[in-house]
């Protein structure tokens, strides 16, 4: 770990939703699909396992041995596509433990993973990995405490399921929602909650109003928000920064520049994730100097 115990960093390793869409029309977003890392003090959290896990697996290579606690929001392929590829899970001596919710049938997150590796969908099994993987099914609402972390969790509205989580530290508090889709009459509550008064919320914007509500091809029911709802919750829950998330894979870069614009206008503190992106923040200053004093 870092040595630099008393900050909250997040790392973007994946910000696209959906399916992987590598080229030069995303360049500057990012084309692998999700996955947040949050070093939070002592601990290194991840959430969701798509394929920019590959990418933070090869750079955790250099910092071995490696412990880690890794936060699934369901198990649809763009955010497990990774995991089979996470090199530090296959070496001896690194450990982590992982944590979801059941799934509407039952089966729990260590299955899951497990059958996606299974011939004839992959050439190799989940017990090839040397890692200690410890797998931790959790129920919706259920707090995890992890040191001096606290991880949250509530439902979100989408097909097959999912939760958002949120990370509280310090006094700092980031919250990671996706997949989820806003309804058309009401503000959804679980995410209000998951979003209060929180420094950061990574945020699903996977559309546009526009795009939502096309008559030609409506994303009514597939499960994702828009950005203009997401500036909505923003303001609603009194965030202090919206970060917009799981950007549609037909969303080029150009495009993905148009909506932050905009974004930005409506809400100040709006930016769009990418590739690559660093937010580092730090406690408030009486509780650093009374955590540094102890």
């Amino acid at each position: 770990m870092p040595d630099d115990v008393n900050r909250l960093k997040i790392n973007f390793w994946g910000v696209r939703g959906s399916i992987p869409c590598p080229g030069p029309e995303t360049v500057r977003y990012g084309g692998n699909t999700p996955c947040i890392e949050m070093l939070v003090g002592k601990e290194r959290i991840i959430f969701d396992g798509g394929t920019g896990l590959r990418v933070l697996g090869e750079s955790l290579l250099s910092q071995m041995p490696v412990k880690a606690h890794l936060f699934f929001t369901h198990s649809h392929w763009d955010h497990i596509q990774g995991f089979p590829f996470f090199v530090p899970a296959f070496i001896k001596g690194n450990s982590f433990n992982i944590y979801g919710t059941l799934a509407p049938n039952g089966a729990t997150i260590k299955k899951r993973l497990h059958d996606q590796m299974l011939h004839p969908n992959f050439p190799v099994p989940l017990q090839i990995m040397q890692a200690d993987l410890q797998f931790k099914d959790i129920d919706v609402g259920q707090k995890i405490e992890i040191g001096e972390v606290t991880v949250e969790n509530a439902q979100l509205n989408h097909p097959g399921e999912a939760v958002g989580y949120r990370v509280n530290w310090r006094g700092l508090s980031v919250a990671y929602i996706t997949d989820t889709e806003h309804y058309p009459d009401r503000v959804d509550e679980n995410v209000l909650w998951l979003a209060r008064n929180a420094d950061v919320v990574i945020l699903d914007c996977t559309y546009t109003d526009e795009e939502y509500h096309d008559e030609k091809s409506r994303k009514e029911g597939w499960g994702h928000s828009t950005w203009q709802e997401g500036v909505k919750i923003a303001k609603k829950a009194g965030v202090k920064q919206l970060v917009i998330f799981h950007h549609d894979p037909a969303h080029n870069d150009n495009f993905l520049d148009g909506i932050g614009k905009k974004a930005a206008t409506e809400f100040s503190n709006a930016t769009l994730a990418r590739e690559g992106q660093s937010i580092e923040l730090l406690p408030p200053k009486k509780i650093l100097a009374a955590k540094t004093r102890e």
